[in-house]
């Protein structure tokens, strides 16, 4: 006993009888013409009777299956047997459920008829060749035409009876094109100009027979449409909205199959062969609205969204979409979305990789990017002059429209405005734009918002590789300054990683901070400051060492510290009598806060250490003597500099003792706004 019977034949019939099989449901699939066949493939769940059935067999069949539902998935220009198919089932009192393709907008530069007739009188008053795309079925009433033996071509299925019938109504040669769809814009542009037709004959066939890009194709060759209309003026559920039916009358859980898709730049050349062999079996296109516009066709559903959680919750609510696309930027493993998505999305996920805009821009731009330091500006701080100061050739993607004239301006006022920026904005749009100028010449532009640059810096530092900077190289005047030997000794005890997030905390002449900045590349170093003398000459000192990263803030802790995002590391060089308070700041913000504070008197060691014991840290304590030499006369004499005191604290978490290995992570509304 079958639960279900589907009247098939159409792109839209066969789709639900594998959706309904695939699920377990016994399906019998009702075809009219053995080509239907082809179409189907026979299984555990699944059984074709092709064959033309008459209401009295339809009848017969009913009684004996007595199935739950009959699905009507016929042609829309089927009316007789759609008759014949409701009045089977008011018999028997069986569900029936018209499965309809939707028809399409009233095309202003079409002539619309009602009937084949129609049609066929409308071109007995015309000249012109035509190209008829409605089938054999019908073709004998076109040839009521004057001359139609010269001027009809006529498309229809490749079926050696197919052929033979045409064949005699006089249409032969390339007068008959025998063919199966589905067909391309491309392909009925190319067929119209072939044959230098001035007509396109077409049924309101809807997006799955193809009927939007006959449209397409007349318009692109100056063809006049001829949309002959249909029959019945009825109602019924499009495909989609079929499936969510079945869905829920079925009790059907969803077998998701989702792919995350790379779809290149935007422009549909850019697609991968595997990506659109995806996208031609995809029922949904999800995604931001310039991906999805850029690569789905007219027989995907649509929906956009950009969100990775939102994405997740739609397709979940619409079981009907098994075949899932979810359509991303560039490539899914270069700065993409994917990684969000794979945590979230249910199912069965695979990635299809795409072209980046790495690959695509340096090849256009005819740069190697084997050497190049690859970053994202986009929607985050990666302190991009830093890494241009210190490596020949940096790409990065900008994503805002002032995103070029910024990075030149601030490279113009680090002294770097040499450096050549190639740009490339739209990639892969008909107005795409690749050059490269200098960044002096840059300050002013106005700039697109999809836009990347690769920075060439000809005079690129190297990195330095360890700590301990000259005192002679700082700017210094009257405030007081860290000196080399014990900034090397203080920062080496803070054991900087290069994404650091930095306090330097009675910054000076910011000696520190600038150390700091050069060593966390990838990271962010707060200097805090009251003296407006010694604010000057840190905004000196960052300019002189293109410090980007390093941002000054002007004010008394632990009152300035407030707003500033959780730090992972904490440098104290002077606190104003307010050492506890500072220390307690830093952890409220952190936990597992390294702090390294330096100490010259003794009353500043006892206080730190009454802290320390408070807050209940672990600490080490290096006292340093430094001596330097001077001459006198032909001898050299060292002499000293003031002892100073390096105590290194952190607080250990009992889970660190428990697991050595374990690191601590933030809250996630501290790791999003240290992001």
């Amino acid at each position: 006993m079958y639960k279900a019977i589907v009247f098939a034949g159409t792109t839209e019939g066969y789709e639900m009888c594998r959706y309904l099989s695939r699920h377990g449901i016994f399906v019998c699939a009702c075809v009219a013409t053995e080509y239907g066949t082809r179409s189907l493939r026979e299984g555990d769940y699944l059984k074709i009777l092709a064959g033309r059935l008459d209401c009295e067999q339809m009848q017969k069949l009913f009684g004996e299956q007595m199935p739950d539902i009959v699905l009507d998935a016929t042609h829309p220009y089927a009316a007789v047997v759609t008759e014949n198919i409701r009045e089977a089932c008011r018999l028997f009192g069986l569900e029936y459920v018209r499965v309809l393709r939707s028809g399409s907008s009233r095309q202003s530069e079409a002539v619309y008829v009602d009937t084949v007739e129609d049609a066929a009188e409308y071109l007995k008053g015309t000249a012109g060749n035509v190209l008829l795309t409605t089938g054999s079925k019908d073709l004998r009433k076109f040839t009521v035409i004057p001359g139609y033996q010269n001027r009809l071509y006529a498309r229809v299925l490749s079926l050696p009876e197919v052929m033979a019938d045409c064949s005699s109504y006089g249409l032969e040669g390339r007068h008959l094109i025998g063919m199966q769809g589905p067909f391309t814009m491309e392909m009925n542009a190319a067929m119209l100009r072939q044959y230098d037709c001035k007509y396109l004959v077409t049924k309101d066939s809807g997006k799955a027979g193809g009927f939007l890009e006959k449209i397409q194709a007349a318009q692109q060759c100056g063809a006049i449409p001829v949309i002959i209309g249909r029959p019945l003026k009825e109602e019924g559920l499009d495909p989609d909205a079929a499936r969510a039916f079945l869905s829920k009358r079925f009790h059907l859980s969803a077998d998701y199959r989702i792919t995350l898709l790379g779809i290149g730049m935007g422009s549909r050349d850019t697609l991968t062969l595997e990506g659109k062999k995806v996208l031609e079996q995809a029922q949904l296109v999800i995604g931001a609205k310039r991906m999805v516009d850029a690569v789905a066709d007219s027989h995907h559903a649509i929906h956009y969204e950009y969100r990775s959680e939102a994405i997740a919750e739609y397709i979940l609510a619409h079981p009907e979409y098994e075949m899932v696309v979810v359509a991303l930027s560039g490539d899914v493993g270069f700065y993409s979305g994917a990684k969000k998505l794979l945590a979230v999305l249910p199912g069965e996920v695979s990635m299809v990789c795409g072209i980046s805009s790495v690959a695509y821009f340096m090849a256009k731009a005819g740069l190697s990017w084997d050497d190049a330091k690859i970053v994202s500006a986009h929607g985050r701080d990666c302190n991009l002059v830093g890494q241009i100061r210190y490596h020949e050739k940096v790409f990065a993607i900008l994503g805002t429209a002032d995103g070029v004239s910024s990075l030149a301006k601030k490279l113009c006022s680090y002294g770097m405005g040499a450096t050549e920026l190639y740009v490339g904005e739209n990639l892969s749009y008909e107005d795409e734009k690749i050059f490269v100028k200098k960044a002096e010449e840059l300050v002013s532009y106005e700039g697109n918002p999809l836009s990347v640059v690769c920075a060439f810096n000809r005079e690129a530092l190297s990195f330095p590789q360890t700590h301990g900077l000259a005192d002679s190289m700082f700017l210094r005047g009257k405030a007081p300054m860290t000196k080399e030997e014990v900034r090397c000794v203080s920062l080496a005890k803070l054991r900087l990683t290069l994404d650091s997030v930095c306090y330097d905390v009675g910054a000076g002449t910011g000696s520190v901070a600038i150390e700091m900045a050069l060593r966390a590349l990838e990271g962010k170093v707060y200097a805090i400051e009251k003296k407006e003398e010694a604010l000057e000459l840190i905004k000196e000192n960052k300019r002189k060492f293109a410090a980007d990263n390093l941002e000054i803030i002007g004010g008394t802790a632990p009152e300035a510290l407030e707003d500033l995002p959780a730090p992972t590391h904490g440098f104290i060089g002077g606190s104003s009598g307010n050492l506890r308070q500072i220390m307690e700041t830093l952890l409220n913000k952190n936990p597992r806060v390294k702090m390294v504070i330096n100490c010259i008197t003794m009353e500043t060691v006892t206080e730190a250490l009454a802290a320390v014991s408070a807050l209940s840290l672990e600490s080490e304590i290096v006292q340093m003597n430094v001596a330097r030499s001077r001459e006198v006369g032909r001898y050299h004499m060292m002499m000293g500099e003031n002892p100073i005191y390096i105590i290194t604290c952190e607080r250990q978490l009992w889970y660190s003792r428990i697991f050595p290995g374990f690191f601590w992570r933030q809250e996630p509304a501290a790791a999003e706004k240290r992001r």
